[in-house]
């Protein structure tokens, strides 16, 4: 894959001429129509004359929008339409009827009361596809129920098996229930334009939020049905007898024995996350031995067998923190690397935030608006070789309503005064 700075200036983005008439709100629906900006579509917001509800939320310097807006919105273009106004929705028709795909996170009922439910949407465009994100699935018993991210990772099992063993179901920091679900539309909507190519028709698509977490936690269903057979060895505490996947703390979940292991100076990010593949035992166990000679991981054949280790795992890990007490995280994780030991250090927002091989590979961008000033938000994690659309600004309220509405709907400047004047866009 060719560093962002060797992909060709001017390539159109991958879904060039795909438009968007994107709805939604918060973190999911946002989250999901950035990501088709960024591989090229045209996206444009419709909002409300108040604006997005998360311009104004978290807000930290006094007349900007917030971040939480800014880092879900770039590349957007932003409409104002009063959809409270016969006449606003009315535009919002039109709107529909010349795009490609609709997304919307609405509560349940709200576009069915404007008239605008999946039956009237694609008898106005047939060919448009409507993309829905849900708390929960449309044709379940809590369909009328709303779900926010904390409420999916709980419904969807995902908190259940988070955190240790012994203490509560914990929320996990990475927003799997938005984000996660934001993905899963995103996949559904390019599967639907793609069977549009072949069919001429669109199509409705739906993600509920409590889907896309079970989808995520999907190995621990793998290892519920295990559970029928007999215990879970990879698991560190015993599970024998137990109806339900346990919390498994800082176990790898997997064939492989992986875990925490603490690095100096001993702050609550100083670890290094170590997986023990079987092929760089070896020079773990020779590294080890010459660190701690009275260990005899090199000198005691028992070592060498997997399921010794297995069995005798806790005495590894107190081994590797011996070794880690006084290196720093990344001297531990650099020490690991050299004999060829899959880890990883505990960085956080700090030490990311820091790091000038993100911002080189486009993972961190730097922007600048004119009331807050400079900041940066996450950068396009998907890389395609031939198509590069450069990470813009989110947009200010209504920059775009005019040319928008003349660019789609030909409306003249004298029609959009009369817009204006009747309060159906700002």
């Amino acid at each position: 894959m060719p560093p962002l700075h060797d992909i060709p200036p001017g390539l159109p983005g991958a879904l060039a001429g795909i438009t968007v008439l994107d709805l939604t709100h918060y973190q999911a629906g946002p989250g999901a129509s950035q990501l088709l900006a960024w591989l090229g579509a045209e996206v444009v917001k419709v909002e409300p004359p108040t604006g997005d509800v998360t311009r104004r939320q978290l807000r930290d310097v006094p007349g900007a929008d917030s971040l939480y807006f800014g880092m879900l919105n770039c590349n957007k273009r932003s409409v104002v339409l009063d959809l409270k106004s016969a006449e606003g929705r009315a535009l919002l028709a039109r709107l529909i009827g010349r795009c490609d795909v609709l997304m919307e996170n609405f509560g349940p009922g709200v576009l069915a009361g404007w008239g605008l439910d999946w039956e009237a949407v694609r008898r106005i465009n047939p060919r448009v596809v409507m993309a829905s994100i849900k708390g929960f699935p449309s044709d379940g018993p809590h369909a009328n129920e709303k779900a926010y991210e904390n409420i999916a990772q709980a419904v969807g099992g995902a908190m259940s098996v988070t955190g240790d063993p012994e203490g509560l179901p914990m929320v996990s920091g990475a927003q799997v229930g938005d984000a996660g679900t934001g993905l899963h539309l995103v996949i559904g909507i390019l599967a639907a334009l793609r069977q549009r190519e072949r069919t001429g028709r669109g199509q409705q698509v739906e993600c509920a939020m409590v889907d896309a977490v079970m989808n995520l936690c999907r190995v621990k269903f793998r290892d519920h049905q295990r559970l029928a057979r007999g215990p879970l060895p990879e698991y560190s505490q015993p599970t024998a007898g137990l109806h339900a996947v346990p919390r498994a703390g800082h176990d790898s979940g997997g064939s492989l024995l992986g875990q925490l292991v603490p690095c100096a100076p001993h702050g609550p990010n100083d670890h290094v996350y170590v997986v023990l593949a079987e092929a760089a035992w070896p020079a773990l166990a020779q590294a080890l031995s010459q660190a701690l000679p009275d260990a005899g991981f090199a000198t005691d054949p028992r070592w060498s067998d997997p399921a010794w280790r297995y069995a005798h795992r806790e005495a590894l890990w107190t081994a590797l923190a011996e070794v880690a007490r006084t290196r720093g995280k990344q001297a531990f994780a650099d020490w690991l690397r050299a004999l060829g030991v899959p880890c990883g250090p505990v960085l956080d927002t700090a030490d990311l935030a820091a790091d000038p091989g993100l911002a080189a590979r486009g993972m961190r961008v730097d922007l600048e608006d004119p009331v807050r000033g400079p900041w940066f938000t996450v950068g396009m994690p998907i890389r395609l070789s031939d198509s590069q659309v450069p990470v813009r600004p989110p947009p200010a309220l209504g920059a775009d309503t005019e040319a928008v509405l003349g660019d789609w709907l030909g409306l003249d400047a004298e029609a959009l005064r009369a817009l204006r004047a009747g309060g159906a866009i700002g």
